[in-house]
């Protein structure tokens, strides 16, 4: 549709694995959605409720202090991070991170709302 974000990525996030075990991620992109309303019910729950509606497996990390999920849709291949911080969603690049699951997100995200959303792109080369 015209208007709506490329969701274009310049740069993806290396991958390096330090050796004291994990995993950390070097540069990449982020792409974070601002409601426009953002008095409206919590953005986690519209999170939630979409990644709940599909076709997503996710998985939470408990242990830190805001919501952010291991992301993968299964209608597109993607897999991508989703944070919620500070009433706004981020969606974060992964090496193989294509622009048609964080697009498809973002759909379904303004489509469970009743209000827009602005997206705005960080790039970390």
């Amino acid at each position: 549709m015209p208007g709506e974000p490329a969701f274009d990525i310049p740069a993806r996030p290396e991958r390096r694995y330090p050796s004291v075990g994990g995993v950390e991620y070097e540069g990449g992109t982020r792409f974070d959605l601002e409601p426009d309303r953002p008095d409206e019910a919590p953005v986690r729950t519209h999170v939630e409720a979409v990644l709940e509606a599909g076709p997503y497996r996710y998985g939470d990390f408990h242990e830190l202090p805001m919501p952010l999920y291991l992301v993968r849709d299964d209608g597109t291949g993607d897999v991508f991070r989703v944070a919620v911080r500070a009433g706004s969603v981020r969606l974060h690049v992964l090496p193989a991170t294509e622009p048609a699951g964080l697009r498809a997100f973002y759909e379904r995200l303004t489509a469970a709302t009743a209000y827009g959303w602005s997206v705005s792109r960080t790039v970390d080369a």
